[in-house]
């Protein structure tokens, strides 16, 4: 967990990946991560949602949209035609949320990631951006 908090405190100060912080009274209540797309075969007009998190207790408050939103804005403004975010199959909330952004599943892409000790199953959504 600490080398992730150290990983986005750096993207933060350096701009890489670019971060959109939702705060709500001064406090983070969330965050998106984004760049081009990292997957090798890639065209350089692909971005990728590196991450989206929200705080569970700010879950339907419109906050991830609006992150959604802040982060499409920025990848259209860099050049991108498209984007593309992974997921874990088991995280069905993020899944629906980013169908309902207009993602849609690749099949034939899933892959095994590991998120600390844990091995999670994840597919590649991508959406057209514009």
């Amino acid at each position: 967990m600490e080398r992730r908090r150290a990983f986005w405190r750096e993207a933060i100060e350096f701009g890489e990946p670019l971060v959109q912080v939702a705060l709500e009274q001064g406090k983070v209540i969330g965050f998106a991560g984004f760049d081009r797309s990292r997957d090798p075969k890639s065209k350089p007009t692909t971005g990728e949602i590196w991450a989206l998190y929200v705080l569970p207790s700010h879950w339907s408050s419109g906050a991830g949209f609006a992150l959604w939103e802040a982060a499409r804005a920025s990848l259209l403004d860099e050049g991108c035609t498209e984007v593309t975010a992974w997921v874990p199959l088991c995280n069905e909330r993020a899944l629906r949320f980013l169908e309902l952004a207009g993602f849609q599943r690749e099949p034939g892409t899933t892959k095994t990631a590991l998120a600390g000790a844990v091995k999670l199953e994840e597919i590649r959504l991508r959406r057209r951006l514009g």
